[in-house]
């Protein structure tokens, strides 16, 4: 193989790299979901797709500084929002969950009830039965309860376990300027804004759109309750 045609190739694999980048750095990216702070909405092994324009269209590369530069927008997360984020307390770790609380939001958990700026976020109680059938296998020896739920203007569905009532309540925060207020939808099961704070909308990568795939494969390491699931039923679900 010639110089010519090695620096030619080189160029091509190069350019590929590149635009590959700005797509995932601008457009969308692909995540897959390794915990089940979101079950029901979202399973273990999920594999979903991020909108990274969902909020803005962001000058490719610059999501990766301190404060990412915005060619359109900036928009704002809705509440009821599904969003990918960077956790505040260690950025490079990718986290997802639901927002509940917009900035300048009085957020206040009452027995498991969450009430913004006062009012109690709508819950009714739904049968167990669509939701326990392809629930995750570790977490199949809990007693839970699920209820349908309307955070803004996104009807949800949330699961509660009726025997834990350690951290149930919290009492009343304010979001601050420019930061969001998060929880998971597996609401005893989620490390989210009612242990570690807020997320600044600078942390914010996008909005979760779609499950592309769904298997969970356990490693040597996973938890011993972890066992193979595909679930192609899940393949072309909207996340909600």
């Amino acid at each position: 193989m010639n110089k010519q045609k090695i620096i030619k190739e080189s160029i091509s694999i190069s350019t590929i790299i590149f635009f590959v980048l700005v797509f995932r750095s601008t457009l969308f990216e692909p995540f897959k979901i390794p915990s089940g702070s979101m079950i029901p909405t979202l399973m273990i092994g999920d594999f979903i797709l991020v909108n990274k324009t969902s909020y803005g269209l962001k000058v490719p590369f610059t999501e990766w500084m301190e404060q990412p530069t915005y060619v359109t927008g900036p928009d704002r997360p809705k509440r009821g929002d599904v969003i990918v984020f960077k956790f505040p307390k260690d950025t490079s770790i990718n986290y997802i969950k639901r927002v509940v609380g917009l900035p300048g939001d009085r957020i206040e958990v009452i027995n498991k009830v969450v009430h913004v700026n006062g009012v109690a976020i709508s819950t009714e109680k739904v049968e167990p039965d669509l939701y326990m059938s392809d629930m995750d296998e570790k977490f199949k020896i809990y007693n839970f309860e699920f209820f349908k739920s309307k955070t803004g203007d996104t009807n949800h569905i949330i699961q509660q376990h009726v025997d834990n009532y350690y951290s149930s309540d919290m009492s009343e925060t304010v979001v601050p300027d420019d930061q969001y207020f998060v929880m998971g939808d597996n609401r005893d099961f989620s490390s989210d804004s009612r242990v570690w704070g807020f997320v600044p909308f600078k942390n914010i990568k996008g909005k979760a759109i779609l499950v592309w795939f769904s298997m969970n494969i356990p490693w040597p390491w996973s938890d011993q309750d972890d066992v193979f699931s595909f679930r192609p039923t899940r393949i072309g679900t909207q996340i909600k």
